[in-house]
């Protein structure tokens, strides 16, 4: 059976999800810029990626305001 999360617990499980994504979407776009390099296109791809990785880190933030 699981455990039961709290609101403190859940709190620290968001902040550290938005932390993580925050740094994934920063390293594809360092990334990015070096795939350019070899193809735009991948480099628009991982562009489109860290994008759709800042939308995800902003419903995670609601979440957070809605606990």
């Amino acid at each position: 059976m699981e455990k039961e999360l709290s609101k403190e617990s859940i709190n620290h499980l968001l902040t550290h999800w938005i932390e993580h994504n925050e740094s994934h979407s920063a390293s594809f776009r360092e990334r990015a810029a070096q795939v350019a390099r070899v193809s735009e296109q991948a480099a628009q791809d991982i562009e489109q990626a860290a994008a759709l990785m800042d939308q995800c880190t902003e419903m995670l933030k609601k979440a957070m305001k809605d606990l």
